[in-house]
């Protein structure tokens, strides 16, 4: 393990900045947008900024909080990933203490906002601690840490709810159910991107469960994502014609995807996951006109 550098103060910000991938927006937008999604239909409509913003507050301190705890429990690896041996950790430009440090401090920047909402958000907030927590550890014991990613990412939805005062219903359930189908499958196409270098090191991953049916799989994953999401547009009435649009163009962009993947070249397979910011937009953009047109 790498020891800590004598940097300049200035050199140390920067690196618990990149420490927190505000460098890399990709992972708060695939967070947000599901929240928005959420947020929207349960208040049928935009909601008060005073709930709006500390969930947007919260949404990306918890992910950079994520972040953190990530690189904590990846430190003794990511030297041997190509893509990741730049990281603080694994250089040493931060130790693992500094990186648990800050991990707290985003917990409890991002519990703060809670005090800005209902009772209940605060109670089901101990969910999104605690799956953020296990998250990264859980690629050591079991090869659906995706599935455990997908239920993190996919957490705010209910605390969306309950934020606008509605309790958690099917159409909540479908909608979260669907997201972490989604978050499976563009996690899977990130993860194809260090398959290699896991196998090597011990690191378990869908895209290793998957093996050669890999793609494939990712492709049901977003077919299931599609029917679910498209089913809670149904139940809240915004399904015709705007919600149908949305999921018709998620669906063209998921096939351009495919023609990206299929032949598992590592970093088409990580552009394509980048790609995957604009599912989110669509089907919030489709939820809104929905609302308002």
């Amino acid at each position: 393990m790498a020891t800590v550098q004598q940097i300049t103060w200035r050199e140390r910000l920067e690196a618990y900045y990149y420490l927190c991938r505000f460098d890399k927006p990709i992972g708060t937008e695939l967070v947000f947008w599901p929240t928005m999604w959420a947020l929207w239909i349960a208040n049928q409509g935009m909601p008060s900024l005073a709930i709006l913003i500390p969930m947007i507050i919260g949404t990306i301190c918890m992910r950079a909080a994520g972040c953190a705890i990530n690189d904590f429990a990846d430190r003794k690896v990511d030297g041997a990933v190509e893509r990741t041996k730049t990281r603080p950790l694994a250089t040493g430009v931060i130790s693992a203490k500094e990186a648990i440090y800050v991990f707290l401090i985003l917990v409890l920047a991002s519990a703060c906002t809670l005090f800005f909402l209902p009772i209940e958000t605060f109670y089901w907030s101990f969910g999104a601690l605690f799956l953020a927590f296990i998250y990264p550890f859980m690629k050591r014991y079991t090869h659906l840490p995706q599935v455990f990613l997908g239920a993190a990412f996919s957490w705010s939805i209910p605390m969306a709810y309950t934020a606008v005062g509605q309790t958690p219903d099917l159409t909540c359930w479908l909608l979260y159910f669907g997201n972490l189908a989604w978050t499976v499958a563009y996690d899977t196409q990130y993860a194809i991107t260090d398959r290699e270098y896991d196998l090597k090191i011990g690191v378990k991953s869908t895209a290793i469960l998957f093996g050669r049916f890999d793609i494939e799989i990712i492709s049901l994953l977003q077919v299931v994502s599609l029917l679910l999401i498209g089913s809670a547009l149904y139940i809240e009435n915004l399904f015709f014609p705007f919600g149908l649009i949305a999921l018709l163009a998620v669906a063209v962009d998921f096939i351009y995807q495919w023609t990206q993947t299929k032949d598992r070249v590592p970093m088409r397979c990580f552009k394509t996951f980048l790609h995957n910011r604009w599912v989110g937009v669509m089907i919030f953009v489709g939820i809104v006109a929905a609302q308002n047109l």
